[in-house]
């Protein structure tokens, strides 16, 4: 997916750049970049691979050479950023949180202008290019942005480095976060409020879709008001979000235990504990402890010092090695305990079939397994969510394509919690994976605890309801 962060101050703003962004780290894996822009000596930039290393310690060694009062930071999962650009705009530095669906087409339309693309990412167009050179198509920042609304489908939110601010750009669907954050002499826009409160920030103002802003070090400046529908990813707070984080107002923590709890209060499931796969399954596994009145065990602990994120490597086969790493189960914990577990998402399955037969080799007696959000019946086509390339690759259409011959068959009824499709995918789910129970959270009762009108919250992926 990716993240990013901004800052102007009246100060040198090297320090929170650097902080700010490296609070971004848990949304991306592949680039790291940083730009700022000083009086003296323009834009400096600096962009690192991260794939088996950590933004810090890329970055601390060239912290001292950005010099200036205004920045910008990115953690990617796609393409080099930040790009610089020289056009009739000005010069200017841009970061992006986007993915484009139609990004050929419009790469296309653009060599047909006698325009060029001269960064590439792993041998394809480097899609922040793209969006920059569709911004400077317009007269004005705020023209180019629209340009780059009216043309892409998927989502783009964006921070551009000017001589005269940030100007910070949400998705016209606000499908994804800009929070704006304010201390004395400065301003901040980040994809994550984390990143606020150790550098002492507030929260400003949540950007509305499509909303555009200026900062400057003493103001904000509206350029463009948000439009009315949105559509924020669900998703967010099941498992990309950082506990700490708020968009749109709700706390990712205070969303995962409230789903938690809402499901261990209809649960009738006999169980001696509840225990969260780390890290994005433990705020609704102690949720759902309250509410089913159990006891919190940690029978599975994350070992975190040398491992990043499980799906960093593109290979399959790789990307299950490193998830079991780890994860490290307690047997003492375990042995004898009839457990249940709370985990975000259920994908391609790999990751649960290893966890629940380690789970059993432990001693477990039985294996309960509650899932934050609905079953995966749809691909994503408005953010990065996950590296799949097809809709075969999530076990929901495969066993959709085993009962019927065909993946896209009935998919209204296997989505819709409690028919007779959803009930038998459920159940061989649960059997293929010798799980003594299976239950995934219904989209009511996650649009319920994340506290938003259903119209305002994407959940295509369970539903296929929003679309281009």
């Amino acid at each position: 997916m990716g993240g990013f962060f901004g800052t102007v101050s009246q100060v040198s703003c090297a320090t929170d750049l650097f902080y700010g962004t490296d609070y971004n780290s848990h949304l991306g894996t592949k680039r790291g970049g940083l730009a700022t822009y000083s009086e003296e000596h323009g834009f400096i930039r600096s962009i690192h691979n991260l794939e088996s290393s950590y933004f810090r310690t890329k970055f601390e060694a060239d912290l001292e050479k950005f010099e200036g009062n205004v920045g910008i930071g990115i953690i990617s999962d796609t393409d080099a950023q930040p790009i610089i650009i020289n056009s009739h705009l000005g010069r200017f530095a841009i970061v992006t949180v986007a993915k484009i669906a139609n990004i050929e087409e419009l790469e296309q339309q653009l060599l047909s202008q006698n325009m060029h693309f001269a960064e590439f990412s792993s041998s394809t167009t480097n899609q922040t290019e793209l969006i920059a050179l569709l911004i400077i198509q317009g007269k004005t920042f705020v023209d180019g942005i629209e340009n780059v609304y009216k043309h892409i489908k998927g989502s783009c939110s964006m921070l551009i480095l000017t001589d005269d601010g940030i100007i910070a750009a949400r998705d016209q669907w606000g499908r994804t976060p800009i929070v704006i954050g304010k201390k004395d002499g400065a301003y901040a826009a980040t994809s994550e409020s984390s990143s606020f409160p150790n550098l002492d920030y507030e929260i400003e103002k949540y950007l509305g879709p499509g909303e555009i802003i200026r900062l400057r070090a003493d103001s904000m400046e509206q350029l463009r008001k948000p439009n009315e529908g949105m559509q924020i990813c669900s998703f967010l707070w099941v498992y990309y979000g950082f506990p700490t984080s708020c968009y749109e107002g709700r706390n990712v923590e205070e969303v995962r235990f409230a789903s938690g709890m809402k499901m261990g209060q209809k649960d009738t499931s006999e169980v001696d504990c509840a225990c969260g796969i780390p890290d994005s399954g433990v705020g609704m596994a102690l949720g759902y402890a309250e509410g089913k009145g159990v006891p919190y065990h940690r029978a599975i602990a994350k070992y975190t010092p040398t491992w990043p994120r499980s799906f960093t490597p593109s290979n399959q086969e790789m990307r299950s090695l490193v998830a079991k790493m780890k994860l490290i189960p307690n047997r003492a914990m375990l042995a004898d305990k009839r457990i249940l577990f709370c985990d975000d998402s259920i994908v391609r399955g790999t990751q649960l079939r290893d966890n629940v037969k380690v789970l059993y080799d432990c001693g477990a007696k039985e294996v309960h397994m509650r899932i934050a959000c609905p079953p995966l019946i749809y691909s994503c086509p408005f953010i990065g969510f996950t590296s799949s390339k097809s809709t075969l690759e999530l076990i929901t259409r495969r066993i959709i394509q085993e009962l019927e011959g065909d993946e896209n068959a009935k998919l209204e009824q296997y989505a819709t919690a409690g028919t007779p499709e959803y009930e038998k995918m459920v159940g061989i789910i649960a059997e293929r994976f010798s799980l003594s129970s299976l239950q995934f959270n219904t989209i009511e009762t996650l649009v319920e605890a994340i506290g938003l009108p259903k119209c305002k919250v994407c959940t295509h992926c369970f539903d296929g309801s929003s679309h281009f």
